[in-house]
């Protein structure tokens, strides 16, 4: 009895021990779960901002990058520096792009979105909706704005974009902006959602539109400080052609 006690014990410590592993195999970045889910057959993207500097456009295409989401705007006065060079050459080489904008707890949503309005100018029909990227920055994390002042200026800035380009905008928000501002708001949004350790599915089912799946993705084509590039999928559900404007679900 106390032989079989003993060799339960060895198997339980094993399972244990194998699980540590695998855990700080994920965290570590040792092992991408996520590149297991994703499929040849789906929609790749990527977002990407002034830390890759100088983009070829056409070598991402060439690595079945589909599509390509970069940032315009952050909060009422700063423009990417790499914006109009990106915007441009996307636009060149026939690659479905959107603009997105980092939005700042520290001014006003309708100036945000003029700001975004003033850099992207009007939006053609190759060109995916406008997004926002709602996260912590700097110290909000330990001192975060109020839930219902998000929520105003949030809103202001969704009804400016929508009222100057007559779609919905997409969110972009970790599980901890959404589970600490927006459950119950905004619901009529696309989403864009990350989930860098493990599938999509843990995190929040199949009510998503883009998947950030991974910020460490190695592709040529870009010769900034920031050696990795981050990967997003859309989801199997939907089509680019939903999220572009003038598309079928955008007319």
């Amino acid at each position: 009895m106390v032989k079989r006690m003993l060799q339960v014990l060895v198997v339980i410590a094993a399972a244990a021990g194998m699980l540590t592993i695998l855990f700080l195999a994920v965290k570590t970045r040792k092992l991408q779960v996520n590149r297991w889910v994703v499929k040849d057959s789906d929609i790749v993207g990527v977002d990407i901002s002034e830390y890759q500097a100088d983009v070829d456009m056409e070598k991402l295409a060439e690595q079945n990058v589909q599509f390509i989401y970069m940032k315009a705007t952050e909060g009422s006065g700063f423009t990417d520096s790499r914006f109009a060079d990106n915007w441009a050459a996307a636009a060149e080489h026939g690659i479905p792009a959107g603009a997105y904008h980092f939005f700042s707890f520290d001014s006003p949503g309708s100036m945000q979105a003029q700001n975004y309005i003033d850099t992207v100018g009007q939006l053609g029909i190759r060109n995916l909706i406008p997004a926002v990227d709602v996260e912590f920055y700097a110290d909000k994390r330990n001192d975060p704005p109020e839930r219902e002042e998000l929520i105003r200026e949030l809103g202001d800035f969704l009804d400016a974009l929508e009222e100057e380009y007559h779609v919905k905008p997409m969110i972009y928000a970790p599980r901890e902006i959404c589970e600490k501002y927006l459950l119950g708001h905004f619901d009529e949004y696309p989403r864009w959602v990350r989930s860098i350790y493990y599938p999509v599915t843990f995190e929040t089912g199949d009510s998503w539109v883009l998947w950030q799946y991974s910020d460490t993705g190695e592709l040529e084509g870009y010769l900034g400080g920031e050696h990795y590039i981050d990967l997003d999928v859309l989801n199997r559900g939907i089509t680019l052609d939903d999220i572009t404007i003038g598309g079928s679900q955008n007319r």
